[in-house]
């Protein structure tokens, strides 16, 4: 509904009437990147593409850019879904520069995060700053199967007679207004919200970052008893740490960091800091409510895939997801890697799959 149910943005309103929540502009850093992603996943790519994360710089106004992943190091070749579970900077950098940074600004513009971005390749790792406000707004849209979420914190005003001149709730009702029974229609509630995105693909970007929670950059810090997706973020020198998710039904985020930004120190990332606080808050928050399951677009198809070369998975494979699927896509029959024209096929590669090993050495396309 968008209805914001708690909000924190200081210590004390006494000391200060600045709402950290709604005014703060602070940069998201990688819990960003979901919406990266899912321009992606809707414009073609499949969270079973393959891009290479490797050393990548850019030369702009006479200077070197050259971003890396946190921690440094690569992993080569890697599927989406394995981008966004180990908050990969270098593959989200190459994710958007195939795509044009003008689509991502679109996306973000779409989901209300910025007013204008600026489509620069760094603005794909969240160097634009935003609100907490913003960020939770659009993950909600996420969590409500790519239907527009306008946060609120009023549910209607009434004048003194008792009549609305004002209803926050957008979605309207057929027949529930009526005062007796008459055989008529069931009552139909009409959700008008804007699509902002595919639901197959708000899905997909939904059971990515499920994975950021179980196997990725936030594992073993948040201990639901449900269904629970999120993302990490943390900028450059540790300075904010963030961590937004959602259940099916709850969204919720937040960031730690100083006022006037500095470092917070080694080991100051989202998942360390804000993931826990994130599920502290959200076992309190459900406490009594019962479990229920993301809802599955119909249509939606699941094949089981290897999680590192993104290839359909052969019986026996160690390393298989269910990957979910669009009608009419599916996993590669010939492995191919975007940024791949920089790359020198890996022993590794060869050796996770059957069917990557075939498709590279088979001269059928191969790797590029």
């Amino acid at each position: 509904t968008g209805r914001v149910l708690a909000m924190v943005g200081g210590f004390s309103y006494g000391q200060s009437e600045f709402n950290r929540a709604t005014q703060a502009m602070r940069q998201p850093g990688s819990s960003f990147k979901p919406f990266v992603y899912a321009a992606a996943l809707d414009n073609g790519y499949t969270p079973a593409s393959v891009i290479l994360d490797a050393p990548f710089e850019m030369v702009s106004g006479g200077q070197v850019w050259r971003p890396q992943n946190y921690g440094g190091g690569s992993a080569g070749p890697s599927t989406l879904r394995l981008g966004i579970e180990r908050s990969r900077n270098l593959m989200t950098v190459r994710l958007a520069n195939d795509m044009g940074m003008n689509l991502v600004a679109e996306y973000a513009e779409r989901f209300g995060i910025y007013d204008k971005m600026l489509p620069v390749l760094a603005m794909s790792l969240g160097s634009g700053e935003t609100t907490v406000l913003r960020m939770v707004s659009a993950y909600a849209v996420l969590a409500n199967g790519g239907k527009q979420i306008k946060p609120s914190l009023i549910d209607r005003i009434q004048d003194r007679y008792g009549k609305t001149i004002f209803r926050h709730e957008e979605r309207t009702c057929e027949n529930c207004n009526a005062n007796d029974w008459e055989n008529q229609a069931e009552p139909e509630l009409v959700d008008n919200r804007e699509q902002v995105l595919d639901p197959m693909t708000a899905y997909q970007i939904t059971s990515m970052m499920e994975g950021v929670v179980t196997r990725g950059t936030a594992a073993g810090k948040i201990k639901l008893d449900r269904p629970t997706a999120g993302k990490t973020g943390t900028t450059n020198d540790e300075k904010d740490a963030w961590f937004v998710g959602y259940t099916p039904d709850l969204v919720a985020g937040l960031y730690i960091g100083f006022d006037n930004p500095a470092p917070l120190g080694r080991g100051g990332t989202g998942g360390s800091l804000s993931a826990p606080i994130f599920n502290e808050f959200m076992q309190a928050a459900v406490e009594g409510t019962r479990p229920t399951k993301f809802i599955v677009p119909e249509g939606m198809k699941f094949i089981a895939v290897n999680r590192k070369t993104g290839m359909q998975a052969y019986e026996g494979d160690p390393d298989t997801i269910m990957e979910a699927f669009k009608p009419g896509t599916g996993p590669a029959d010939v492995f191919s890697v975007i940024g791949g024209d920089e790359y020198a096929t890996p022993e590794e590669i060869l050796k996770s799959s059957p069917q990557a090993n075939q498709a590279v050495t088979g001269g059928s396309g191969g790797l590029f």
